[in-house]
């Protein structure tokens, strides 16, 4: 054998190991890629994609509205009952109007029923309580709602991408390699660990939300409850001639 037949024996070869390299390089790169990824996982991504989004506005929205609610009680508080004791009602109201927070909110029903029995007053400040606290919850029973449907798509797209791999298998008759059924496996691993991930970041906002909103009810009622028994104190003549009638 000649010396250049050696040289072509021996050059293709190295030239289809070299191509093969670069093949194995740009697949690896293509699938490295998060859209390729996102491509890859099928039709159920997008809905996936879609409670993402979903998921991060809501925690947003309400982190932003219970950050905004939260407020020193005590301070609100002792200033209520230093206006209350002093007998301006009306100096009471503007200062929790000023405020604008949900136990200023609920400490002004409260002075609005002045002068009326402590019962009514009572029911008119948990009502307000209630109120407050419905308004703080908004929107958290979508991020638990999204906890459990989203880990539940990804299941399902990892039961349609098995479903077409056993398709490709009876269609190609048993005749198949690991590429042929790549489509499948990668729908089916790609949208069980998008799902999962999104559920576990719902479920973890929604905890997170769930214990600040707590927080701010104990607060509250904490607040209401220090307003009944101030109001149940007793009460000098001038301070009665200032209550609204």
């Amino acid at each position: 054998m000649s010396s250049a037949q050696s040289l072509l024996l021996g050059g293709i070869p190295q030239q289809v190991d070299t191509t093969a390299v670069d093949t194995a390089q740009a697949a690896s790169g293509q699938a490295s890629s998060l859209l390729d990824l996102l491509v890859l996982g099928g039709w159920v991504m997008v809905p996936l994609l879609l409670l993402s989004v979903l998921t991060i506005y809501f925690f947003v929205e309400r982190f932003i509205t219970i950050r905004q609610a939260a407020s020193n009680p005590e301070e609100i508080t002792d200033r209520v009952r230093e206006y209350v004791r002093n007998g301006d009602v009306e100096a009471a109201i503007r200062y929790c109007e000023d405020k604008d927070v949900p136990i200023s909110r609920i400490l002004k029903q409260g002075l609005e029923r002045l002068g009326r029995p402590i019962s009514e007053i009572q029911e008119a400040v948990q009502a307000a309580g209630k109120h407050e606290t419905f308004d703080l919850e908004k929107r958290t029973n979508l991020l638990a709602s999204i906890a459990g449907i989203a880990p539940m798509l990804g299941f399902l797209g990892t039961v349609l991408g098995m479903i077409q791999a056993f398709r490709q298998i009876q269609t190609l008759q048993g005749n198949v390699n690991p590429s042929v059924l790549a489509g499948g496996i990668w729908e089916a691993l790609i949208t069980t660990a998008t799902g999962l991930l999104i559920g576990i970041l719902a479920l973890f906002a929604y905890n997170f939300l769930i214990g600040r909103i707590r927080r701010l009810s104990n607060d509250m009622e904490r607040s209401a409850t220090d307003f009944i028994d101030l109001l149940q104190e007793p009460v000098s003549a001038d301070q009665a001639e200032e209550l609204p009638r």
